[in-house]
């Protein structure tokens, strides 16, 4: 096969799965190994990004899906209604940073940090496909533990939990809310 074809593969196999595809499975797919399937990867998205087209392909930490050009927005919302983002509370994002930053965490865990319960939280954030149970802790009655999963990258438009802020840099900034909060 030559480069367009590997391509053309690659586009069908994105086009057809409809969600994040892993790269080793490409990679499979196509008989290529991982750094020549991540460079093929890596051409398409240039070629889609100088044509200004339509789709575009996503990275997302190690895997990737081929998705409508956020500049289109207006256009797909215009045929298709608004596909507007599920709303989430104070209280449900302040979860689902714990749980981002922490991961993997689990429920009581997150509970000690917050100090309140995180049925509620944790459960919607499931429902909304943000989190997910990822196994189950050593601790003793072997709780669930919680990550985050690729629909979250999706949702704060990173590729990876490398791109989330470090903690540090906000800590300050942080703080001073909370001692604004109690103040009040």
């Amino acid at each position: 096969m030559n480069m367009i074809e590997y391509e053309s593969v690659v586009e069908a196999l994105l086009f057809a799965a409809g969600e994040p595809v892993d790269i080793g499975d490409i990679a499979g797919a196509i008989e290529l190994d991982t750094h020549t399937t991540q460079a093929l990867l890596d051409n398409l998205i240039c070629k889609y990004e100088a044509e200004k087209r339509g789709i575009t392909i996503a990275r997302m930490d190690g895997s990737f899906q081929m998705c409508t050009n956020p500049r289109h927005f207006e256009y797909v919302r215009k045929v298709f209604g608004s596909t507007r983002k599920k709303p989430l509370t104070p209280a449900m994002l302040e979860t689902l940073a714990i749980i981002a930053y922490k991961q993997p965490v689990s429920k009581s865990q997150v509970e000690h940090i917050r100090g309140v319960n995180a049925d509620h939280c944790v459960n919607k954030l499931i429902e909304y496909s943000l989190v997910a149970e990822c196994g189950r802790s050593d601790a003793p009655g072997k709780p669930l533990i919680f990550a985050t999963t690729d629909e979250f990258l999706k949702h704060f438009g990173i590729s990876s939990l490398s791109q989330l802020p470090a903690l540090e840099d906000n800590y300050e900034l942080l703080k001073n809310e909370a001692i604004a909060e109690l103040a009040e």
